[in-house]
């Protein structure tokens, strides 16, 4: 009979939502999918800011969209998705950047599976184990351009980790992300109390996690880079609409290689018609030569925003890291010079060992984690294993499925 009410009790405990020890099962997971990853739908309402392009319709922007416009061009939806820019330094820097009059972005199915097609393999290995998609499988998108600081970002993400943390059983859940997802699981950890930590957060895997930023995104902001197949745009016409939107879109300097950590131990800029090399803590000479200084003013803000390496900036929850190694990866570009809109055919790329994507100084940036106290710490290295393919990789979901089912 005890044991009867004892129960009974539990599961009024569970039903009224007050925090009890979730009985053995599995974690839920919240992925954090990787840049431009996340399905987002573009609605336009009668713009008049780029000429020639259609006043209104609408086109979805996401890698590997086998559904692209055929209304509006590759050059149009670049230019529809530049953001505009408020100098006024009286304004919060979150606060500066809006969308081009008669367009608005939204996350396409947002919280669901569907928002980032891109993650099969890993939503149908979790399914072999006994998950169900939307229901402890869930996906905290996001829009690529924006910074986690913008958006609604906190409110929205935090919402959906309790929204599952309750929908199973008030069981915590891990944070699985992939590329720039991390970066925000990061932001999230770091800007959310110690006891929602304890609470919702069961632990953290970033695979491939681009805490530091990477060299790549230094020449992107001349040459472009069509997120329909992650290319090099081949015309120049392209070339500029591209570089012009990642100009202007605060997560690429998020994305971009952070001085603070690289140093000047990598080039991703050369400039053929002067001789000057950039290293990542260059970047401020490199926007005064290419007469960008709006470009300078957004990276002194937004490069190495999402701080991880100091103590104070720890996750405070177990990670199991995941990385690739042992692929040749680009991490910048010799240029002709330091024009905006010019077509990558004419450059010669600068690499390193890495995973294909992100150089060997991105993905080791982590090991400073082996620094956390009271909290687990590994980073298992996938050599070979190329960076888009760590995600459906069987060892990489081997490991996640044996920490998710591992009490």
């Amino acid at each position: 009979m005890r044991r009867i009410v004892l129960a009974a009790l539990a599961a009024v405990l569970v039903f009224s939502g007050t925090a009890v020890a979730a009985p053995p099962g599995r974690t839920p997971v919240v992925l954090f999918p990787a840049f431009h990853l996340t399905k987002l739908a573009v609605t336009v309402d009668g713009q008049t800011s780029a000429p020639g392009c259609p006043a209104s319709g609408s086109f979805e922007d996401w890698y590997q969209n086998d559904r692209p416009s055929t209304t509006f061009s590759q050059v149009c939806q670049d230019r529809l998705r530049t953001l505009r820019y408020d100098a006024n330094p009286a304004v919060p820097m979150a606060a500066r950047f809006s969308e081009q009059p008669g367009v608005h972005v939204r996350i396409r199915d947002y919280g669901r599976t569907t928002s980032a097609p891109y993650y099969e393999a890993l939503y149908r290995k979790l399914e072999a184990n006994g998950y169900r998609r939307d229901h402890d499988i869930r996906v905290a998108g996001y829009d690529s351009r924006l910074t986690p600081d913008q958006d609604d970002f906190l409110r929205r993400t935090r919402r959906l980790v309790e929204d599952t943390y309750l929908a199973n059983g008030n069981r915590p859940v891990q944070l699985v992300g992939h590329s720039n997802g991390p970066i925000y699981a990061q932001y999230l950890l770091t800007h959310s109390s110690h006891s929602w930590r304890r609470k919702y957060v069961h632990g953290f895997t970033p695979i491939a996690g681009n805490f530091p930023g990477q060299g790549l995104l230094y020449p992107v902001l001349f040459t472009g880079l069509d997120m329909q197949d992650f290319g090099y745009p081949v015309h120049e016409e392209n070339a500029r609409s591209s570089a012009e939107m990642y100009l202007s879109a605060p997560s690429t300097y998020l994305s971009a290689a952070d001085p603070a950590v690289f140093g000047d131990r990598e080039v991703v800029v050369e400039d053929a018609s002067t001789g000057r090399a950039y290293t990542p803590r260059d970047y401020r000479g490199l926007f005064a030569d290419a007469h960008l200084p709006v470009a300078r003013e957004i990276a002194d803000h937004y490069l190495g925003f999402v701080e991880f390496a100091d103590p104070r900036s720890f996750p405070d929850v177990d990670v199991h890291a995941e990385k690739g190694s042992g692929v040749t990866t680009t991490v910048g570009a010799r240029l002709p010079n330091l024009t905006v809109g010019q077509t990558a055919s004419t450059a010669r790329f600068l690499t390193r060992d890495g995973d294909g994507n992100q150089e060997d100084l991105t993905n080791d940036a982590v090991l400073v984690w082996r620094g956390m106290r009271h909290h687990r710490f590994t980073l298992n290295d996938n050599r070979g294993v190329d960076h888009f393919s760590l995600a459906a990789d069987r060892n990489v979901l081997d490991r996640l499925v044996v920490l998710l089912l591992t009490r």
